[in-house]
Parts: structure tokens; sequence; C-alpha cells
């Protein structure tokens, strides 16, 4: 049952992944303006009181480390789930392997997507990205699998 249940949600965030590449780079830039904005905001002490020219500079090169990150972080979601799908297993497993494989194959066929869509474009350096972030999620779902033992037997009398 758990099994199917990581199963939708890894088709959720695949599906999720699929609709922010289908918008044009007028939309993509829209999104990843207004949560760029907000985490100055959030973050830089003076953002008010700087003028529109430094808002603007500040929000260009904040935008692209933003972008980058929601790249990173949402295949790290991914690799997570497929790692959850495909269950406990030592890191340099078969199973790890086949999941840096299928994220990898999954950020590819997105870049792909994206060069078919108005002002987007494919770019490896994000599939790089992509898979790096696929790779950070095993690590945390094998940290979890881990915790999870370790509580397992504390709980259960079991010897650890």
């Amino acid at each position: 049952m758990k099994r199917n249940i990581f199963i939708v949600c890894t088709v959720v965030v695949m599906v999720l992944i699929f609709c922010f590449s289908m918008e044009n780079s007028s939309e993509s830039a829209y999104r990843s303006g207004g949560v760029t904005e907000f985490v100055l905001k959030v973050f830089v002490r003076d953002y008010h009181n700087m003028s529109a020219e430094e808002k603007k500079t500040l929000l260009k090169e904040v935008g692209h480390i933003i972008r980058k990150l929601a790249h990173f972080s949402i295949y790290t979601v991914l690799g997570f789930l497929v790692s959850l799908v495909v269950g406990r297993r030592k890191l340099l497993s078969c199973g790890s392997l086949a999941t840096v494989g299928f994220g990898f194959l999954y950020a590819c066929s997105d870049e792909f997507h994206q060069y078919f869509v108005s002002g987007r474009s494919c770019q490896f350096g994000d599939v790089i990205i992509d898979t790096c972030g696929v790779i950070t999620g095993i690590f945390i779902s094998i940290a979890v699998f881990r915790i999870y033992g370790l509580f397992k037997r504390k709980f259960s009398g079991m010897p650890s």
C-alpha cells in the first residue's frame, strides 16, 4: 500500500515538473521573479529602501540562483520519492543506480520538452543540476530508511 502511495506521489511530481516546463519564458520569468522578490524581501534587510535599478540588478542576479535551486529542489523531491518506491537498500546498489538513471532520463526529457516551448531552451547544465538533486533525494531517503530502522529496532525490543 505504501509503495502505491509513493508511486502516485512520484507521478504527481513528474506532472508538476512537466507543467512548469510547459510555461513559456514570460510565464516562467513571472513565476520565478515573484519567488525571487519574496525571498529578497525576507532576507535583504534594506530591500524596500533600494532604488528601482538596484532592485532590478539584485532580482536578476538572485533570480538565476533561485531558478537553479528550484530545479535542484524539485528533482530532490523526485529522487526521494522514486527512491522510496525502490525501497530499502544500500547506497551503492542497483536500485540506487536505477533511481539515478531514471532521474537523469526524466531530466533529459524535460529539457528536450523545453526546447519546443516558446522562449525556453534545452540546457545540459540543468540536466546535471537535476541529476544532482535526484542523488541528494537518494541520500535523504537512505538516511530516512536508516533512522526508521533504528527506531523500529529500539522500540520493538530487538538488539541494535
